[in-house]
């Protein structure tokens, strides 16, 4: 028995399901349904965010420490996540809501259009993994380079900032909407390496816990990829002006 579909990242990845029958290990389907379970805990906190919390530096900076520290305990203690997942996937609910509509009363609603983009990068990225997993592998390094390069630029910038150094990165001109656009594509290669955790991890045999733990990693692309489309969007219609 095979599963049939038009996205070959789906059809691989529920194939291999079909075709094993073992028990207490990863799948890929187990994977697909702890993401939706983490992404409705999610949309629901954002929704009700985004309606009845207004944004404040002190309650975000809050839910921020915290998102940080259930992200690092779950990064270390893979087991736990099935419990810290759904905790992360809720706080980063409460953060993406009120900071969208904080945004969209300064940007003229760009809330939707970021999320209708975020879609489009999984789908795209689905499609090309699902057609081409080896991608996952060629662009490991790049992606690994870039993730470091942009954390070493962000503390430098941040460095600067307490010395009243203005970095043109942050700002909405050529050079930040630039800087901007890059993260946004390392983000949406980032998926893809989420996607190739899951598939190996399940081929590998890995645990049962750690569907929910390649769950919470996708999250985690997920929210940094929307926030950074976000930001995207606000210098873009910031340079229109």
């Amino acid at each position: 028995m095979r599963y049939g579909s038009s996205n070959p990242a789906m059809e691989k990845g529920f194939n291999s399901i079909l075709e094993s029958d073992k028990e207490g290990q990863m799948t890929v389907s187990g994977s697909v349904v702890k993401t939706l379970i983490l992404l409705a805990v999610l949309a629901v906190s954002f929704i009700w965010s985004y309606a009845y919390v207004p944004f404040s530096y002190g309650t975000m900076m809050i839910v921020s420490i915290l998102t940080l520290v259930i992200a690092m305990i779950t990064t270390f203690k893979p087991e736990v996540a099935k419990f810290t997942a759904i905790i992360y996937s809720a706080f980063e609910g409460l953060f993406l809501g009120s900071i969208s509509n904080l945004f969209d009363q300064y940007y003229n609603g760009i809330a939707v259009p970021a999320i209708l983009l975020t879609i489009v990068c999984v789908a795209v990225t689905m499609l090309v993994y699902g057609k081409n997993p080896s991608i996952a592998d060629k662009t490991r390094k790049g992606v690994m380079i870039g993730l470091i390069t942009i954390l070493v630029t962000s503390l430098v910038s941040m460095l600067l900032g307490f010395f009243g150094v203005s970095v043109p990165i942050y700002g909405n001109g050529p050079i930040g909407i630039g800087f901007s656009l890059i993260v946004v594509v390392l983000a949406t290669v980032s998926l893809m390496q989420d996607y190739d955790f899951i598939v190996k991890g399940s081929r590998m045999g890995a645990p049962k816990y750690m569907e929910w733990y390649g769950a919470f990693g996708l999250m985690v692309t997920l929210v940094w990829l929307y926030l950074e489309i976000l930001q995207l969007l606000a210098k873009l219609v910031s340079d229109n002006d």
